[in-house]
C-alpha cells in the first residue's frame, strides 16, 4: 500500500487559510497607489456635470433677458417698421444686436430669423442669407419656411444650385398638404432656371399626383406641359 504523500507547507497554508499562491487583487492597495488619479477623474466628472447645468442655467437666464428685450422689436416688425425692428429705437436694442449679444439662446435664433426676413424684404439678399443660415428650429413649419426663404434669397442672386438645394430641403422637411406644394412649385421654377427640365417636370408631377386636391395642382399641370415642350424642343 502506497504511503500518503505529505502536503507541502504552501499546500497546507492553502487548505487551512484559503489563500492561493497566485497574486490576488488588493483593492486597498490599488486605491492607495492610484489615489491622485481617482481624485482627478472624480473631480473632472463633477466639474463637467456642474458645468453642464451651470451652462443650461446661464442660457436660460440669457434667453429670458433677450426675450424681454426683443418684445419691442417684434412689435415693430409686425407693424412693418423694419428699420426700428432691425436697429432698435428708444433705447431698445434691435434684432441684430440681440442676435449678436445672446448667441446660443432660442431668442437669438428667433432674432436671426426676423433679421433674415427683414433683409429679404429690403432686397439685401446676401445679408438675408447670413442671418437665415444661422437659424435652426425644431418646429416643422418654421424650419421648412426658413429653407424656403433661403431658397428665395439665392434665387434672387441667381445662385440656382443653392436655391434648388434649399427648396428641396423645404419640400422634404415633414411634408404636408398646406405648404409643401408651394415649396415644390418654387423648386420646379429654380430647376427650370438651372436648366434642369427633367427635374422640374418631376417636381411638378409630385404636386399633381400627391397634392392634386390643392390649388397649386392646376398650375403644376400647366407648367409641366410647358416644361415638357421645352424639353422636347431641346432634344
Amino acid at each position: 500500500m502506497a504511503e500518503p504523500i505529505e502536503a507541502t507547507t504552501a499546500e497546507n497554508k492553502e487548505l487551512t487559510t484559503g489563500e492561493t499562491s497566485s497574486v490576488s487583487f488588493d483593492s486597498g492597495d490599488f486605491l492607495a497607489k492610484n489615489q491622485s488619479t481617482i481624485i482627478l477623474i472624480v473631480a473632472a466628472i463633477l466639474v463637467g456635470t456642474l458645468g453642464f447645468f451651470g451652462y443650461k442655467y446661464y442660457v436660460n437666464e440669457q434667453d429670458t433677458e433677450a426675450q424681454t428685450q426683443m418684445f419691442k422689436s417684434v412689435f415693430y416688425f409686425e407693424a412693418d417698421s423694419l428699420d426700428k425692428a432691425l436697429k432698435g429705437s428708444g433705447g431698445n436694442p434691435g434684432l441684430e444686436q440681440i442676435a449678436a449679444d445672446y448667441g446660443g439662446t432660442p431668442a437669438a435664433n428667433q432674432a436671426h430669423y426676423y433679421c433674415g426676413v427683414i433683409y429679404l424684404k429690403k432686397g439685401k439678399f446676401t445679408e438675408a442669407i447670413e442671418h437665415l443660415g444661422q437659424v435652426s428650429f425644431g418646429d416643422a413649419l418654421v424650419q421648412a419656411r426658413t429653407y424656403s426663404l433661403l431658397g428665395d434669397a439665392h434665387l434672387e442672386l441667381k445662385q440656382y444650385d443653392e436655391a434648388v438645394s434649399n427648396y428641396k430641403k423645404a419640400a422634404d422637411y415633414q411634408p404636408n398638404k398646406f405648404f409643401t406644394p408651394g415649396y415644390l412649385m418654387k423648386l420646379a421654377l429654380a430647376q427650370e432656371l438651372n436648366n434642369d427640365l427633367s427635374g422640374a417636370i418631376a417636381s411638378y408631377n409630385i404636386v399633381i399626383t400627391k397634392y392634386g386636391d390643392q390649388g397649386d395642382a392646376a398650375d403644376a399641370k400647366k407648367y409641366k406641359a410647358l416644361a415638357e415642350e421645352k424639353s422636347g424642343a431641346a432634344k
